[in-house]
């Protein structure tokens, strides 16, 4: 049996970033399991290319979600990335983080604003230089758009003309307002984390990464964490960790694998007639995500991303030649942050992507024509769903049932998110763009007829989370280290373990969730340790050179 000190599972948005840290002592061996394959799908790497790898599921989990009874029965698609970087090479590439009360109103010590935000810095090379709120010199390039549409300046402008406050750093003192996105991307190419953290350590000895390895169970012995069961190009093998297990899967693979392991709810467990190595109820429960609606606009004049074959090609060219011009776009270069009437503190509810294209379900249905589209997504839903085994085959996807629009206030807020969409298209600066509005279409005006279409329409924007949850309670899975309740040597590091998901998208919360956990691991901190984290005298105060906690403005 071969032996590494740390196997971590999963070589996603955290696990590429464990993979770096961890190696980087050279008297450690690592080894990295992926399930999907190296990330050589040239369209990853252009951003433009994007919209070619929603369909390809050599590269994307491709889940579906349980039929949604609020969601007319629907089933929802759930693309996840099963490639080196995981969703990191296959999302939109957007940098936010979210509000500092998020993570203070996670009430996990080690884990407040203070805490975190050095690890954010220290993740970050910013382009723009650093600052109270950013960093440079991190292995995680953030950049300006470097060729925005037309469209996505318009938007700006639109949206300030109906009162939301200009923003041109959501990452900065204030999350609210409206701006350009800043995206994960270096010298015009998507900066995924296995371009940002995995590609610098591969020349590492003691890094070994495994692709097309799919794992299969944690080996668990006496209450302690031994090793993974994974199979590879159709043989089963058994690797033995000499200090920890670290699971990376996300919030949908990472309570499956801790249940096909035997770790979860005993009656869930018993069902499947897997053994109980410990009963955790809180595995696979408090799946949260962000519910998403669009609103769409036929465009008059021939600026939007609606292109033909001939102009795509022309792009690519363009895009080889110069690494500018249409073919660096995320799609969803414009956004906002928005307070709704129903917003409960001084926090933004609603967070709104504008894309100066016509998108309809996730891009797998081209619509005739051109136009811009707006995401409005509730940044704080209150319905919870859960994770759960379809069967104990490894191979048989889990069950994904997030219970969408089951709080009812949750279908309120989305309905806001279509009022402010439409007041922001209706605006003057897109006065001399704006064509007829395509969806939900000038006939749905009343709310009972705007819920419908939410109903009929409404999807993911990718970012679940909550499944192994941190916290202080029995129901937690984690402790505030990350390490699995009951089970020693094992950690679960990724956006499943975030107590209540942050109010923007996930892939830089889990980068700075990881770097931090590569400090809890090692011992060997890297920034100041504020007084709330553990270990800490809570008199010691905090070290003058951390920067002060943000605040939304009120």
């Amino acid at each position: 049996m071969q032996e590494f000190d740390y196997i971590i599972v999963g070589a996603g948005s955290a696990g590429c970033v464990l993979a770096n840290r961890l190696s980087e002592d050279p008297s450690v061996e690592v080894l990295l399991l992926e399930a999907g394959p190296a990330d050589r799908n040239p369209f990853i790497h252009m951003p433009a290319g994007l919209p070619r790898l929603a369909g390809n599921t050599r590269i994307n989990w491709n889940y579906d979600t349980e039929p949604q009874a609020n969601l007319d029965n629907r089933r929802l698609w759930w693309p996840r990335g099963r490639v080196l970087g995981g969703s990191s090479s296959i999302n939109a590439m957007c940098y936010t983080r979210g509000q500092a009360e998020d993570y203070d109103g996670w009430n996990v010590d080690g884990w407040r604003w203070q805490d975190v935000l050095p690890y954010f810095r220290l993740a970050e090379n910013n382009e723009r230089g650093a600052n109270e709120f950013h960093g440079t010199g991190g292995p995680l390039n953030v950049a300006d758009l470097r060729y925005p549409n037309v469209l996505s300046e318009t938007f700006v402008d639109a949206a300030v003309a109906t009162g939301i406050p200009r923003n041109d750093d959501f990452n900065g003192a204030r999350q609210e307002g409206a701006g350009l996105y800043q995206v994960t991307q270096k010298d015009g190419r998507r900066h995924s984390t296995a371009s940002a953290y995995l590609r610098p350590a591969l020349a590492r000895p003691n890094l070994h990464v495994v692709t097309g390895a799919l794992a299969q169970r944690i080996v668990i012995k006496g209450g302690h964490a031994t090793g993974v069961q994974f199979r590879v190009r159709g043989n089963d093998r058994i690797v033995h960790a000499r200090r920890e297990v670290l699971l990376c899967g996300g919030a949908v693979n990472s309570p499956q694998l801790l249940m096909l392991s035997g770790i979860g709810p005993a009656s869930e467990l018993a069902r499947h007639g897997i053994a109980v190595k410990a009963d955790l109820p809180g595995v696979g429960r408090n799946l949260q995500d962000h519910l998403d609606i669009c609103t769409l606009v036929e465009i008059r004049a021939p600026v939007t991303y609606d292109l033909s074959f001939f102009r795509e090609a022309m792009v690519m060219l363009r895009y080889l030649l110069t690494r500018n011009g249409p073919g660096t776009t995320n799609a969803a270069e414009a956004g906002a942050f928005v307070r709704s009437r129903l917003a409960q503190d001084s926090r933004p509810d609603i967070q709104l992507h504008f894309i100066p294209a016509m998108l309809d379900d996730h891009g797998r249905r081209k619509l005739p024509g051109r136009g811009a589209t707006i995401h409005a997504c509730d940044l704080a839903p209150r319905s919870r769903g859960c994770i759960t085994l379809a069967s104990a085959n490894p191979m048989d996807a889990p069950l994904i049932q997030p219970n969408y629009l089951s709080a009812p206030e949750d279908i309120a807020v989305l309905r806001e998110g279509v009022r402010i969409s439409r007041e922001i298209l209706s605006a003057a600066p897109f006065a001399k763009w704006r064509g007829d509005e395509i969806f939900p279409g000038s006939d749905v005006q009343n709310d009972a007829d705007i819920d419908a279409f939410i109903r009929a329409r409404a999807e993911t924007i990718y970012h679940p989370a909550g499944t192994c949850r941190m916290g202080n309670d029995e129901d937690a899975v984690l402790d505030a280290e990350m390490r699995v309740r009951g089970i020693e040597g094992l950690r679960v590091i990724d956006a499943s373990a975030m107590p209540v998901l942050v109010r923007g998208n996930t892939n830089a919360p889990v980068v700075m969730m990881a770097e931090k956990a590569a400090d809890m691991i090692t011992g060997k901190f890297r920034v100041p340790r504020a007084a709330s984290e553990p270990g800490r005298d809570p008199g010691a105060g905090r070290d003058s050179s951390a920067p002060s906690p943000r605040r939304a403005a009120p």
